[in-house]
């Protein structure tokens, strides 16, 4: 099986959704995912079908406005965030939706969080991926900023993703968790860091992670999940930024080559 390599479209950011789709098949990707933001289009399914059938570029996930800076996209409820980033999933025929773990503040969400996500799979028949994500750190102390726990290995989702930017900056092992999650990995964000106190979303290759190794891994493995490059090029100009995806696509594409004798999980 020929795993897909997506673009999300934050990868574009600060530019729009329509910016991504194009961008997504000029350059070759065989999907797109959506970050929900302050851009309008991402918000509307009937906007982001026209863009699908413009480009001939299938929407595999759908991520909810769970992260700090969309606090305020789609209202305050958490929960609602969720139901609604569902709702898109199914209208745009994407098959996963990724979402963050509750802030420590969010305490009522925290609460009924694993339970939630596992019903509302089983209500909706869409993947709620959660995302491993990492300490909150500065020279002097380490901040817990997530409920249950930041590493999603020891929780009990039926579903994660995968975040190899986040692994560099909570310095975690990413090729363990990648062996450790096992078929609960169902999304992987393919990206890079150094391990410094930011997420840095660094083109995969320009890092400490072992990006390869782990697009290995899943190719001889029979995953059957999608990766979808997540870097940030806020800060390339338009031509940098073609030269940073058109990279981060070739890396995906030469790793992700089944090696003979292959064994599947």
């Amino acid at each position: 099986m020929t795993i897909r390599v997506g673009l999300s479209t934050s990868s574009c950011y600060p530019d729009t959704a329509a910016t991504a789709f194009a961008t997504a098949a000029r350059l070759g990707y065989d999907a797109v995912e959506v970050m929900v933001w302050t851009d309008p289009v991402t918000q509307e399914a009937g906007a982001i079908r026209a863009l699908s059938r413009l480009h001939g570029l299938p929407v595999v996930s759908v991520h909810a406005p769970t992260l700090l800076l969309t606090q305020r996209v789609w209202g305050t409820d958490p929960w609602g965030k969720v139901d609604r980033s569902i709702e898109l999933a199914l209208d745009v025929g994407a098959r996963t939706v990724v979402l963050h773990p509750p802030f420590r503040w969010q305490r009522e969400y925290a609460a009924g969080f694993v339970e939630g996500v596992a019903e509302r799979e089983r209500a909706s028949g869409i993947r709620l991926a959660v995302e491993n994500m990492y300490p909150w750190r500065t020279a002097r102390r380490e901040v817990m900023a997530y409920l249950p726990h930041w590493d999603p290995v020891g929780q009990a989702y039926e579903h994660v993703t995968l975040d190899l930017s986040h692994t560099a900056t909570a310095g975690s092992d990413a090729l363990g968790m990648t062996r450790a999650l096992g078929s609960r990995l169902t999304h992987l964000h393919l990206a890079d860091g150094l391990g410094s106190f930011k997420d840095e979303h660094l083109v995969p290759g320009r890092g400490s992670q072992p990006c390869a190794a782990v697009l290995e891994h899943l190719a001889d493995s029979g995953w059957d999940g999608d990766v979808v490059v997540e870097v940030s090029t806020r800060k390339a100009g338009r031509d940098q930024r073609e030269v940073d995806l058109a990279a981060a696509l070739a890396f995906a594409r030469l790793a992700l080559v089944p090696t003979r004798g292959a064994s599947r999980i």
